[in-house]
């Protein structure tokens, strides 16, 4: 990522011994000012190309699955994004004015040794969160060689590699390996690829909405089924852990978005640009995801709605040249045209999952890593790591189970990673009043200690209350105690807030004593 003189420039202004000290490498030195070149636009990109994303798309889905109507989906996904933009600008900010990355910065709440348990936490979602979008692009790859050649998706009959049939396992390996090749290439070639993705998905999103919703003659009949909730107490029960599990969607990058502020010309830039990106791509998406699913239902009637809401599956209904059940034709006459819808359509998957699952899921991970061990571990080395992980998590089975993705795997991560954006986010506002000492976070023996007991105890008092919850989530027990059944769909309303008091009492108590 870093050139001798890029080198050079990160570390002017720094004291001598910070270049040879063991926490300190060119991929977590502070950017230089004159290099922080993105811009509101930069921001803005960064988000929309996240947000058009497979799971995205899937959100609503899940939502009307568990009886809500679209108005209510959309607006539980657009509250959820509200929300946790709250985090996510804030932490933003000490990247931007300081130029460092995530586990640098969490130095100085954790101690330098300890940014590791919150890096390696956020890490190892990311390695999850990888390995699912990996999985996605891969059975995308699929569908476009199975429209060419259809013997593919019986290549190896019954073999499987971890549970995962060959085919399956090939194109999962072809999209992982593309995933590496970008992420070795360096950050300006992610901003680069963020830039030109955030435009190209959209347009192509919104050709396959004109297309069905022409072919349909109209939006469909999802969005005129009711909800089953017909009251307040019928509906909260519901809607509490699903807002939950929005939030949850993007708590990762609550904790690491100053490994992307670390590179913005201001703080105005940064905000604006996520502003304008995150909630009204986040609810836009998800809404021409609900009229696509809503017309296919017209177009494709006796398709189960389960298979609707996969853009797979719609891909390979249009490429294909027989006729989907209860149609006379192709819906897609033409075999040239089909062609090319196929390829279009793949090229537009393969973007879109590249884009969120390098920026979301490679970025953070390889700095994390690389924070273990910065004499050891490079940022393309910590990707690699991140790549590895997310194989052996065997994503294929999270993405079975829609229960357990939505509430034990999403709502999951709110548990977990939610208090760790409260503690920096009282670190970094209440406690230090936004000024830090850049030097001594790359210094074993500095200001900061090499653990920080308050913020470990912070951080165990925000996660106990929701771990029962969690492992009943992802089905370790089967029976919890009644009270952390009841608190766990707060899970990130709970949890960053007892681990931001906990940090700032103790933190204060602390301070108190040494004077």
């Amino acid at each position: 990522m870093h050139d001798s003189a890029l080198l050079q420039e990160s570390l002017a202004g720094l004291p001598a011994d910070v270049a040879s000290s063991p926490l300190f490498n060119a991929d977590l030195a502070p950017v230089p000012a004159a290099r922080r070149n993105w811009s509101t636009y930069n921001f803005a990109a960064l988000w929309i190309s996240m947000a058009h994303c497979i799971p995205t798309y899937t959100l609503a889905g899940g939502l009307i699955a568990s009886g809500m109507n679209w108005w209510q989906a959309l607006l539980t996904i657009g509250l959820g994004n509200l929300i946790i933009l709250v985090p996510i600008l804030l932490n933003a900010h000490p990247g931007t004015k300081y130029g460092i990355p995530f586990p640098v910065l969490a130095r100085a709440s954790f101690g330098t040794v300890g940014a590791n348990i919150p890096a390696i936490l956020r890490a190892l979602v990311a390695c999850g969160w990888f390995g699912i979008n990996a999985y996605i692009g891969g059975e995308a790859v699929k569908a476009f060689v199975v429209s060419f050649w259809p013997d593919f998706a019986h290549l190896g009959g019954d073999f499987t590699i971890m549970g995962l049939p060959l085919p399956d396992a090939i194109t999962f390996l072809v999209f992982w390996f593309a995933n590496i090749v970008i992420i070795y290439k360096g950050m300006n070639a992610v901003r680069i690829f963020e830039n030109w993705a955030a435009p190209i998905v959209l347009v192509l999103a919104a050709v396959l909405l004109a297309w069905v919703v022409a072919r349909a003659g109209g939006v469909g009949p999802l969005l005129d089924r009711p909800s089953k909730f017909h009251n307040l107490s019928e509906f909260w029960p519901v809607f509490v852990p699903k807002l939950t599990a929005m939030v949850g969607f993007w708590s990762t990058l609550a904790l690491n978005i100053p490994d992307f502020t670390r590179y913005g010309k201001g703080q105005k830039e940064q905000m604006v640009g996520q502003a304008l990106g995150l909630p009204t791509t986040m609810i836009a998406f998800s809404a021409m995801a609900l009229v696509i699913t809503s017309a296919s239902a017209a177009v494709l009637v006796g398709a189960d709605v389960k298979d609707l809401w996969n853009p797979e599956f719609l891909l390979g209904q249009m490429t294909s040249a027989t006729p989907p059940a209860g149609l006379s034709a192709p819906l897609i006459a033409s075999a040239g045209v089909r062609a090319l819808v196929a390829v279009v359509a793949v090229a537009g998957i393969l973007i879109a999952t590249l884009s969120v699952n390098i920026a979301a899921n490679v970025v953070s991970p390889a700095n994390d890593f690389a924070n273990l061990a910065p004499r050891l571990i490079s940022f393309k080395t910590g990707g690699l790591i991140t790549g590895i992980i997310g194989i052996v998590c065997m994503p294929w089975k999270l993405m079975a189970d829609a229960s357990t993705y939505l509430d034990g795997w999403l709502g999951g991560v709110s548990a977990l990673l939610g208090p760790v954006a409260g503690i920096m986010v009282a670190d970094y506002f209440l406690i230090r009043r936004t000024e830090l000492d850049v030097a001594d976070l790359y210094r074993p023996n500095g200001r900061y200690p090499r653990f920080n007991p308050i913020a470990i105890i912070a951080l165990a008092a925000g996660i106990a209350p929701n771990l029962p919850g969690f492992l009943k989530g992802i089905h370790l027990f089967n029976d919890i105690p009644a009270l952390f059944e009841q608190l766990y769909p707060y899970a990130w309303f709970t949890g960053v807030p007892i681990a931001l008091l906990v940090y700032v009492v103790g933190s204060k108590l602390t301070r108190a004593k040494a004077l």
